[in-house]
């Protein structure tokens, strides 16, 4: 059994992103990969408030990770799909 696994940690802001890889121990959850990575002193305006994912699909903050995952932290929406469909319809 491995004794660590690689999976990455990515947030992007308005003016920029990050994308960081770090190793850790089977079992270790998403909240706890997104603390070790210390992408949050980075991004101080950050609130987890459950709007994580894995390879864009929403997952709970205690979900285990695996080998090789990416964890993307998200931003709230300015507006929604369909608003900005309808924005980008209009002549």
């Amino acid at each position: 059994m491995a004794t660590t696994i690689n999976i990455e940690v990515c947030y992007a802001s308005e003016a920029r992103q990050l994308l960081i890889s770090l190793q850790v121990t089977p079992g270790t959850t998403v909240i706890r990969s997104i603390m070790l990575s210390g992408i949050l002193d980075n991004f101080p305006e950050v609130e987890l408030t459950n709007n994580v994912g894995i390879f864009s699909r929403k997952v709970a903050l205690d979900r285990v990770v695996k080998e090789g995952e990416r964890i993307e932290i998200y931003r709230p929406l300015i507006r929604s799909p369909n608003q900005s469909r309808l924005h980008r319809a209009k002549p």
